[in-house]
């Protein structure tokens, strides 16, 4: 099963560039089913209905989110309703969705997804993401040896600690959140296929997909008064991974790190 993540869409500027790239990308490496990170696919914070139902038009078939999951107050309905998305598992239980489904994909084959969040230089998570991680894998073993988990997460060293905490357990541990994609994608000595941070698909010039001025300006105030920040535009790139998993074991047995450009 050839499995695509996309790393985090940043606003307009990554909407179009999923419009723009996805379909030779999925073309080319004969992509069986498309996740996504979107928790600032709207505006660059959080994801709207509109936004969500662009990407799905756009080809995407499930969406992971993070830190920003409930920037926009109708990721509650999208929640509700049941639609193809998940939040970060280890957010304390009376938050809206879940953080682990398991879904069909077109081949038939059937994929678990795990979305958690870090804890180092973070917002402080209810819940463990070591502890939750294992213990919504046992949960998913008993449905699908094809375990995908993104984890939403700022320090590199909790990122690699995570994907041997679950290698040979899970099939991928993708991280996510840094908007800048790392070079280090490799499949651990257990079978698990890792990547410290998939990228950003947005603006290529931008500060993690914001406009320079803009985040500069932030950096230099003094006084506490922040400017805000602004999606930037122009051209974009498409960044993430292609995970070839074995459907009978869930182990992965190539990853392929993808950045492509367009305007």
């Amino acid at each position: 099963m050839k499995l695509l993540f996309i790393g985090d869409i940043m606003g307009r500027t990554g909407r179009d560039a999923v419009f723009g790239l996805l379909p030779e990308i999925k073309a080319r490496y004969s992509v069986d089913f498309c996740i996504a990170n979107g928790e600032n696919a709207s505006g660059g914070l959080g994801m709207n209905r509109a936004g969500y139902d662009e990407l799905r038009r756009a080809g995407v078939d499930f969406f992971t989110m993070g830190n920003h999951t409930f920037s926009k107050k109708e990721i509650c309905t999208l929640y509700n309703e049941g639609e193809n998305l998940v939040r970060p598992a280890n957010l304390h239980h009376d938050c809206p969705g879940e953080g682990m489904a398991v879904i069909t994909a077109k081949n038939g084959y059937k994929i678990a997804i795990i979305n958690l969040i870090g804890r180092a230089f973070m917002d402080p998570s209810d819940h463990n993401p070591f502890i939750v991680a294992r213990e919504l894998a046992e949960k998913a073993a008993k449905s699908t040896p094809m375990i995908f988990v993104d984890f939403h997460a700022e320090a590199t060293s909790e990122k690699e600690a995570m994907g041997y905490h679950m290698d040979g357990i899970v099939s991928a541990v993708i991280g996510t959140h840094t908007h800048v994609q790392t070079a280090d994608e490799r499949i651990l000595p257990k079978g698990t296929a890792y990547l410290t941070d998939a990228g950003r698909t947005g603006a290529v010039h931008s500060v993690l997909g914001l406009e320079p001025s803009a985040s500069i300006a932030r950096f230099m105030e003094t006084e506490g008064k922040k400017p805000p920040f602004k999606v930037a535009g122009g051209e974009y790139m498409l960044c993430g991974a292609v995970i070839d998993i074995d459907e009978e074991t869930g182990k992965a047995k190539e990853i392929i790190r993808i950045c492509q450009y367009g305007k």
